[in-house]
């Protein structure tokens, strides 16, 4: 990104609310191993996130169908086609649904590598590449030690886990943005934050209001200094509430068939008690976000309100799996509480009060070995068993039944065959091919669901006939024959 003008970046030195700088900090020679902290931790995390991530994938452990409809977006990408989603319906343009474009920046790496463990690989590295800006503000304003400690947590954080753990999202792009955002507030270089914010308006279309909240903290700092840096924030923050209007009012409506934006429903659908329904789940997910990633000590920072517009959509719909801890959804908040976190220490260790100077000293170790405690029985937990790193006989055969599907078929099927179709493949969902007769429905039946699956195949499609091609470890592949 650009770095800022000196014009709108005031040296810390001069500003009294900054403390004096730690050996490691501006201002002081930094040794080399200070610098390569964060790359090195960020490389090892890497390695880890990759591992669970296609593990999973190798033990066919998807659990809904978004790596495949992401697979289909990236694709269409790689082929300089529009984004097209079959899953999500019959040519379904991805950019009625969401508006995600930043997810085309993995069309050249998929077109060398096209596979959706290509994606999974990426995730895994964009989640990583996020601990380096972490780790360096935390070291330059606490010192190397407490850095690290502050980079681990970050690192090992439940959020971040449970997003590795869950396929493939674009959010994966959100979190490195906003944590090298937030990185250059701290260092009150406005304009880098500002620009490193920008682009989170072409990741997810309710990431215009996190835009307007950086925008609004960098305000909120700059106001006093840098009254320039003050207008370009404000600026920003318009920028933000009119592409969210935009996207929500305009764009999505245009790409999607009917003219609407879908998930306005999971907001007005509430289950009687709007804000209030299933307030004990919601509570509970504040207390994990709050208490073992930042000892409650975000709550005395300001860049904690950065979090708020995900919170508070989140809390406000009526999709009970908004409100928890489990996949994706809350890894857009682990920079924004961690950094927050680091924003508290620094006012913190100079406060009259000697019970929280000495609470602020012990914090990051703390925030560290909660993280290192909880992962025992977090997704990273897996790395210590030998069974993440063997494919299993079972996926094997499965694979081998999939294999023939020639490419370029049509297939129909439920979550567990998508993710080894999608990349070779038209893949329409079950139930939702829309009247089109695909040449083969591939279904997983090892629970027992369909007690006929060629008796279900003609309830999907009654003027086409389907037989039983194959099965493997309940994974039932049928084709369409033709007539004569």
């Amino acid at each position: 990104m650009p770095t800022p003008a000196a014009s709108i970046t005031p040296d810390a030195s001069s500003d009294p609310h900054i403390p004096a700088p730690a050996p490691s900090e501006p201002g002081h020679t930094r040794p080399d191993g200070a610098r390569r902290d964060p790359w090195l931790l960020a490389t090892a995390l890497f390695t880890a996130y990759a591992v669970i991530s296609v593990g999973r994938y190798r033990h066919l452990g998807q659990r809904s169908w978004d790596l495949g409809i992401f697979e289909q977006v990236i694709r269409s990408y790689a082929h300089l086609q529009a984004p097209i989603a079959d899953l999500k319906g019959p040519g379904f343009n991805i950019l009625g649904d969401h508006f995600s474009p930043v997810t085309a920046l993995l069309a050249p790496l998929y077109r060398v590598f096209p596979s959706p463990v290509t994606l999974l690989v990426a995730q895994a590295a964009l989640f990583a590449l996020s601990v380096v800006p972490v780790t360096r503000a935390a070291a330059r304003l606490l010192g190397r030690q407490r850095g690290l400690a502050i980079g681990v947590a970050y690192g090992l954080s439940w959020g971040l886990q449970q997003a590795v753990d869950f396929d493939f999202h674009e959010i994966c792009f959100a979190v490195p943005l906003i944590a090298f955002s937030l990185e250059a507030l701290l260092a009150r270089r406005w304009r880098a934050a500002l620009l490193w914010a920008v682009p989170l308006v072409l990741v997810k279309e309710d990431l215009g209001f996190t835009l307007t909240a950086i925008a609004l903290v960098v305000a909120w700092r700059a106001r006093q200094d840098s009254p320039r840096a003050y207008r370009y924030a404000i600026g920003v923050a318009v920028l933000g509430v009119v592409a969210l209007a935009v996207t929500l009012l305009v764009v999505i409506p245009g790409f999607n068939s009917a003219g609407t934006y879908d998930y306005w429903d999971k907001v007005s659908e509430s289950g009687g008690g709007g804000p209030f329904d299933g307030l004990d789940t919601k509570l509970r997910t504040l207390a994990w976000l709050l208490i073992p990633t930042t000892g409650l000590l975000a709550l005395r920072s300001p860049i904690l309100l950065v979090a708020l517009p995900t919170v508070g959509w989140r809390f406000v719909s009526s999709y009970a799996q908004y409100w928890g801890t489990d996949w994706h959804y809350n890894a857009v908040l682990m920079p924004v509480v961690t950094l927050a976190l680091v924003d508290a220490l620094v006012a913190g260790r100079h406060s009259t009060r000697a019970w929280l100077r000495s609470y602020v000293r012990h914090v990051p170790a703390a925030v560290a070995a909660a993280a290192l405690a909880l992962t025992t029985s977090l997704p990273l937990s897996a790395l210590a068993e030998s069974e993440i790193y063997r494919k299993p006989a079972r996926v094997s055969a499965i694979e081998r039944l999939l294999a023939e599907v020639p490419d370029g078929a049509s297939v129909e099927a439920n979550i567990a065959p998508i993710s080894r179709l999608t990349s070779r493949c038209r893949v329409f969902w079950v139930s939702n091919a829309r009247g089109v007769e695909p040449d083969f429905i591939a279904l997983d039946n090892s629970r027992k669901r369909y007690r006929d699956v060629e008796a279900y195949a003609r309830t999907l499609h009654p003027d086409a006939r389907y037989t039983t091609k194959g099965t493997a470890y309940g994974v039932v592949l049928l084709e369409r024959r033709t007539a004569g």
